[in-house]
């Protein structure tokens, strides 16, 4: 049986407040009555109350001086101040003593039992509905893969459902439903991946294919420009919805803010996502522009993002977009050259599109896979997400986004991919000169199961360089990633449990675009 909530209310005119004690204590509560504030500190100090009724003007030592002191002595313990005054100075004042709620006299039984209810049980009474419309919204989407006719559209509505899940069973984790959640999503990935197998191909070129990579500066940032407004475009490397949505509401206070979403495409790493985003361009295109920068194994990727600023400055120029003074990039690799931008932004003011390119959270996803510390302090997902909006809130990059909305720009915030937390490995078969990454791979002849991963044997068919004749492209679904089949349990154990990316999952390709206007 549950123990009953012991409550304490002091009121130098206690006695005229029987019928409203009687009601309480038939409601399940313990009341003890007391008619002044020293009496009520001294019975604080020797037991334990769930909550305190305070009446603000007593005889003696008044409301306010009795609160000090409970709080002296238990500051933890809830307060609701009762008060004849609705002066907003004196509510100012209690508020500012750490008070919980405020009612004012004359008060029925109703408003009390509701003010308890809402200090003492809110919580227990919100998980019990988060339970019951989880299950609700666990059903629905249940049905509606069931259907077997999902579109990009309805995907991305799934997505949404899931990363805001995610962080609502964050603040409730005594409910027991994380591994229900972590089922769902892998059922839901699972279904994603074969959608998008057999759909992606057809979305390049197609009427109405989802907004992609190579879609967003004309579908988000050509329009503002065209309006002659100061856009900063901020990308941040390797950000997930889930944890956007951790930091959204941080910037909410600063912001009203529009949230539109996009697909990545394939592979979902940076030198083919984010060069996309910023050329308007697939891979096989840029590699056609680029040919001594797209040759195969050419310091694994990372020296493909080179030429972001170019790349930018002609899709621009492409939509007959000349823009003055002319657009300014930076590159944020560490917190110095974060400094650095914080210093300098006041000289960004009057150029008409500055983009940011921040990178902190990617070079946290794959330094986690190698810190034993990282590892305790992010063992999963939730975990991450609350690291995330950590550093975020002590970042450089916080505050520029705060100094950005006391002026007269728009801000959009996006990213390149995502990142899935990776728990099965899968075989790769190929030669020595086969790229390294865990969730992609291209070289010649290439094998894979087709079960788990995607393979592309004609990567002009989605627009990726072929280096070769054989030149194919294996590219991992779901929570997989690829093991050659020499120490396969060796590199298995070794990548178990990393956050990855390159693949085809919901967290990797499926983007928030934040349009931000100052409030």
């Amino acid at each position: 049986m549950e123990e009953k909530k012991k409550l304490l209310w002091v009121d130098d005119e206690i006695d005229l407040l029987k019928s409203h004690i009687i009601f309480l204590e038939g409601r399940g509560y313990t009341v003890v009555p007391v008619s002044n504030g020293d009496d009520a500190i001294s019975l604080i100090q020797k037991g334990h109350f769930d909550i305190v009724l305070l009446d603000e003007m007593m005889a003696g030592r008044d409301g306010l001086s009795t609160l000090e002191g409970i709080k002296e002595v238990e500051p933890n313990v809830p307060v609701v101040m009762v008060t004849k005054s609705e002066e907003e100075t004196l509510m100012n004042e209690a508020i500012g003593h750490r008070i919980d709620d405020y009612l004012t006299k004359p008060v029925n039984p109703s408003q009390i039992l509701s003010a308890c209810k809402r200090l003492l049980e809110s919580r227990k009474i919100q998980e019990q509905q988060v339970a019951k419309d989880y299950v609700a919204e666990f059903n629905r989407l249940r049905a509606q893969m069931a259907t077997g006719q999902m579109s990009w559209r309805e995907w991305i509505d799934v997505h949404k459902s899931l990363s805001e899940w995610d962080l609502l069973l964050d603040r409730f984790p005594d409910v027991g439903l994380k591994q229900t959640q972590e089922d769902q999503k892998k059922e839901c990935n699972h279904a994603f991946a074969k959608y998008v197998a057999e759909n992606y191909r057809h979305w390049i070129g197609e009427k109405d294919p989802p907004v992609l990579s190579v879609d967003v500066v004309a579908e988000h940032l050509y329009p503002l420009l065209l309006a002659k407004k100061h856009v900063f475009f901020v990308v941040i490397d390797c950000m997930r919805l889930d944890q956007w949505l951790a930091i959204e509401a941080i910037l909410a206070d600063y912001y009203d803010i529009t949230k539109h979403y996009y697909y990545s495409i394939l592979p979902t790493a940076t030198p083919y996502s984010r060069n996309a985003l910023f050329s308007g361009l697939y891979p096989g295109e840029i590699a056609k522009s680029y040919p001594d920068l797209w040759r195969p194994g050419t310091a694994d990727d990372q020296s493909k993002n080179r030429h972001e600023r170019q790349l930018l400055d002609r899709q621009l120029k492409k939509m007959g977009l000349s823009l003055y003074p002319e657009p300014k990039y930076v590159k944020v690799l560490d917190v110095k050259e974060a400094a650095n931008v914080h210093r300098k932004l006041s000289a960004y003011y009057e150029i008409p599109l500055v983009s940011m390119v921040f990178n902190f959270l990617d070079i946290l996803a794959h330094g986690r896979s190698e810190s034993e510390i990282l590892q305790e302090i992010a063992p999963d997902e939730s975990a991450f997400r609350s690291l995330m909006r950590s550093w975020f809130l002590h970042s450089h990059l916080f505050e520029i986004l705060k100094a950005l909305s006391k002026r007269d720009v728009t801000v959009v915030v996006t990213t390149d991919h995502g990142s899935v937390l990776c728990t099965r490995g899968t075989k790769a078969f190929g030669k020595k000169d086969t790229s390294t990454n865990l969730r992609y791979k291209y070289g010649n002849n290439l094998r894979c199961d087709t079960k788990q991963a995607l393979l592309i044997k004609k990567p002009e068919d989605y627009k990726l360089p072929a280096y070769s004749f054989n030149t194919t492209y294996i590219i991992a679904e779901e929570d997989f990633y690829f093991v050659y089949p020499t120490k396969f349990h060796e590199y298995q154990r070794q990548y178990r449990n990393s956050f990855q990316h390159g693949g085809i999952s919901l967290e990797e390709m499926i983007l928030p675009v934040a349009v931000m206007r100052p409030k």
